[in-house]
């Protein structure tokens, strides 16, 4: 029987993809592993946090993974270590001397510390090399698995006024050139996540029908997909880009952006367009809507899409890779 040791971050509220993630692939990893989550004790970046985080951290027997975020765990957990690095960009902002902090205490002693490395994507893997090119051969892909809990809903779609789901509200989520491109169609916009001040004055002034939830759980993000016409995700950043794939499994069109994470993890499953351009992002919506041919391939492609991040594949990928550092 094989030990492994999560270490979570501390969750904050409305964040809790990553957890949720490893909470699913450890409870069905087989029975030669048992499965022991910690979380540290708090959260941040500064000196401090990490000084309380490593000082209280336990050392238990057995294997660690690093869920991610808290790469800086290593200089504890020790060599017999996986690490997930979920993506590069939103660690490393700030003035010059912060991220060479971050590059410093979340990237290259880490790298030098572990075993193994996991990204969630291509893209993530390409970003993650230029910073620790030394580490390469230590790092692997293994996508995020899909949820079993997103199950197929036949969609009754309504070309007269659709619903247009966006999830997220980071300014990464594209939300202002989203609601530039809604403006002139009739649609009502649904949006998961907490709006800032910008977000709110731009709705007000296009008179866009929109509703607005925050702080989700499963059954109501089920809901939310149910409800849902379409998934509007152009956005301009993502190590990965989870919302395509439970809109895919829900039977919903997807309309996400032609770069980075989101072009690799929906491929040809999904109409792609600039997430920088309203033009774009516009004439994707309305093809979408208008055009039912095109709709319901998009929906066959997303079903067929989603096969290669089915949860039985991932799970196989992580415990050959605990095998291998359980012989170690």
């Amino acid at each position: 029987m094989n030990k492994v040791n999560y270490i979570n971050r501390k969750p904050r509220i409305g964040n809790y993809s990553i957890e949720f993630i490893f909470k699913t692939v450890s409870s069905n990893l087989s029975r030669h592993f048992i499965v022991n989550t910690s979380e540290v004790k708090k959260y941040g970046g500064s000196p401090f946090v990490l000084f309380v985080n490593l000082v209280f951290f336990k050392r238990q027997k057995g294997i660690y993974h690093i869920t991610g975020d808290v790469h800086y765990m290593a200089l504890r957990s020790g060599k017999k270590t996986v690490l997930t690095v979920h993506d590069v960009n939103s660690i490393l902002k700030g003035n010059f001397f912060k991220k060479i902090y971050f590059k410093v205490i979340w990237f290259y002693l880490p790298a030098l510390i572990v075993n193994k490395i996991t990204v969630i994507s291509e893209f993530s893997k390409s970003e993650l090399c230029s910073i620790i090119p030394f580490a390469k051969n230590k790092i692997s892909v293994i996508p995020n698995p899909i949820s079993e809990i997103f199950n197929f809903h036949s969609l009754n779609f309504n070309s007269e006024k659709p619903n247009v789901l966006c999830v997220g509200t980071k300014d990464n989520k594209n939300l202002l050139r989203i609601f530039d491109a809604v403006a002139s169609i009739n649609c009502q916009v649904t949006i998961i996540g907490k709006l800032n001040a910008d977000q709110l004055i731009k709705l007000e002034s296009l008179k866009i029908e929109y509703i607005c939830m925050s702080n989700l759980d499963d059954k109501q993000m089920i809901a939310a997909y149910i409800e849902a016409d379409v998934l509007c995700f152009p956005s301009t950043y993502e190590g990965f880009g989870m919302p395509i794939l439970e809109a895919q499994a829900m039977g919903r069109p997807v309309l996400t952006s032609n770069i980075g994470a989101m072009k690799e993890v929906a491929s040809n499953s999904a109409c792609l367009v600039n997430p920088y351009s309203v033009k774009s992002i516009k004439e994707g919506l309305e093809k979408i809507i208008s055009d039912k041919e095109f709709r319901n391939n998009l929906i066959e492609e997303g079903l067929k899409n989603i096969q290669r991040f089915k949860l039985s594949k991932i799970v196989n990928q992580y415990e050959s890779i605990y095998h291998s550092l359980s012989k170690n």
